[in-house]
């Protein structure tokens, strides 16, 4: 009888650390790698912050977080210039609630710029959004890192060897181009930037149209649907 009785606790004990750890994981968690460098004016960096508040005030964006299986995902909010220069500007945050997603809303509509002005290090961009996986707040069902970029890597390390890594660490990579001053950038991000499971490239036509496509995009990442690309379906790259 006491055996049973200890069999049994057992296993409740079993069952109930399962729901637990359940509970307490996420369905995505998401890096925004905010480009912020020499190519983004202050009214530009307006407008990329603003989409980001804008897209997570919006209720099917909110709908879209309480439908995954978790109900929360967790984002961080990097932004970075030159090889040397990435900054944290919004920590990692838990967003299950639709007051958890007004306040971080808040937070990316008042950040203010952390970057010095310099070149466009993507591939420190990607190293540095890695490597900030390290103090995720809990597990997830995957690991996203978005990229915001105006234009082509010019400083650092190479981006290919940059993406490769990342995508062996089992985090998928996908991009939003601004085609405002580079019209070929979204095929430049598709062939030499994005990776992983599902990985997409989103096009915005200029920063006015950056709402638009961020959330569009965040959507598109939320849901977690997974898109395969055909390597033949990529573009070259012109020059």
């Amino acid at each position: 009888m006491i055996l049973r009785f200890a069999s049994a606790m057992v296993s409740l004990w079993l069952l109930l650390a399962v729901a637990h750890a359940q509970s307490q994981r996420a369905d995505l968690n998401l890096v925004i790698a905010m480009d912020c460098s020499w190519s983004v004016n202050a009214s530009e960096y307006a407008l990329q912050a603003g989409g980001i508040a804008a897209a997570f005030s919006d209720p099917e964006i909110l709908s879209a977080i309480a439908d995954g299986y978790h109900g929360r995902i967790n984002v961080l909010v990097v932004h970075w210039s030159t090889s040397g220069t990435q900054k944290v500007a919004i920590p990692w945050t838990t967003v299950a609630t639709p007051g958890d997603a007004i306040r971080f809303a808040n937070s990316a509509a008042r950040m203010s710029r952390k970057t010095v002005n310099g070149g466009t290090s993507i591939s420190g961009a990607l190293q540095f959004s890695q490597l900030a996986f390290k103090e995720e707040p809990m597990r997830a069902d995957r690991r996203v890192i978005d990229v915001i970029a105006d234009g082509e890597n010019n400083d650092g390390n190479r981006v290919e060897e940059m993406r490769d890594f990342v995508v062996r660490e089992g985090t998928t990579i996908n991009a939003l181009a601004v085609v405002n001053e580079v019209s070929y950038l979204h095929h430049y991000l598709r062939n030499r930037v994005i990776g992983g499971p599902g990985a997409f490239v989103e096009r915005a036509k200029d920063y006015f149209d950056f709402k638009r496509a961020f959330k569009k995009k965040l959507l598109r990442e939320i849901k977690g649907n997974l898109v395969t690309q055909r390597r033949s379906d990529t573009l070259p790259v012109p020059g």
